[in-house]
């Protein structure tokens, strides 16, 4: 998988799980530690709580949720 240049992408992230890093306009840095700020939201329902009212996360949102669609 070809890495974004503004954000790190892993192969089994859903295709809808956003952050607001994917917005910001910088090179990625593997020296500069990750912010932590865990602020996931679900692109098709616009907000933390995914279309299977379960939470949208960098965790939760993996291919056991029915909503789950790979990158």
């Amino acid at each position: 998988m070809e890495q974004s240049a503004f954000h790190p992408l892993d192969d089994d992230r859903c295709r809808c799980l956003r952050w607001k890093g994917m917005y910001i306009p910088s090179e990625w840095d593997e020296s500069i530690p990750h912010s932590g700020d865990r602020l996931f939201w679900c692109n098709e329902t616009q907000q933390a709580i995914g279309p299977d009212g379960k939470i949208a996360d960098e965790y939760e949102c993996n291919e056991t949720r029915r909503c789950y669609e790979g990158l």
